[in-house]
């Protein structure tokens, strides 16, 4: 895979050589002279320029990469890069970097961003993650689809304890994607039997309704029963 970066600070240059030790092709550019540590990058290619200017983007050949990283602490450059890329270029995919929050509105395909990073965001979601049991913790969304990855940790009151996978009643639209046990991740199956402290990995559809998810998962339904129904039946257990 061929990808071109933009922004040749500490985290572009991450970016970059992860992606060089999984065998990709990398393209990195910055117009900043200081920013050009090219010993710290050596398999990469390297472009001195400003990726905001069509002639540069056309010099890298985004035309012909795979995917475009626009990773600059500039959230106009993030912009700017991604929608020349998406629209003048037709690039695959664009991946854009979000520095300030209060911005992530604009990080959609209108602007012609694919997936939107959120380090802030991130880091808070791993934050919550850490310390909320029984909390429906959002680790990411997919902008392009809306659907979002969640996370809660089964407590030791969740109706669940000791039901088997088939036996819950997922609202629709939602899939139990991981079951993380101690540090074991386990691919679900319906025999599967879930414990307290398990860490549940969610994928729900951009209309999922997350207060009755969160019902179904941590609290008793509303007719006093356990809000566990039979697979096979479809009636309460």
């Amino acid at each position: 895979m061929h990808v071109v970066i933009v922004g040749a600070g500490s985290v572009g240059r991450s970016i970059a050589r992860e992606l060089l030790s999984h065998d990709h092709e990398v393209m990195i550019i910055d117009k900043q002279p200081a920013a050009m540590r090219v010993a710290q990058v050596a398999d990469a290619d390297w472009l001195l320029a400003d990726a905001c200017e069509l002639p540069t983007l056309a010099e890298a050949k985004v035309d012909e990469c795979d995917v475009i990283v626009a990773a600059t602490g500039d959230d106009k450059v993030n912009l700017v890069v991604s929608l020349l890329a998406k629209t003048e270029f037709g690039v695959p995919r664009t991946v854009a970097r979000v520095n300030n929050p209060k911005n992530e509105w604009m990080f959609d395909e209108s602007w012609g961003v694919d997936v939107a990073v959120s380090t802030p965001r991130i880091m808070t979601s791993m934050v919550e993650e850490a310390v909320a049991v029984g909390d429906l913790v959002r680790i990411f969304t997919f902008h392009q689809s809306g659907a979002d990855i969640l996370e809660l940790t089964l407590p030791p009151d969740s109706p669940l304890i000791g039901t088997r996978v088939g036996q819950v009643p997922w609202p629709q639209d939602t899939v139990l994607a991981a079951i993380v046990r101690g540090t074991q991740p386990i691919a679900p199956s319906i025999d599967d039997t879930l414990e307290v402290g398990d860490e549940l990995l969610i994928v729900t559809g951009r209309d999922v309704d997350e207060a009755e998810l969160l019902r179904v998962l941590v609290d008793a339904s509303p007719d006093g029963g356990n809000g566990i129904v039979d697979e096979t039946t479809g009636l309460p257990v």
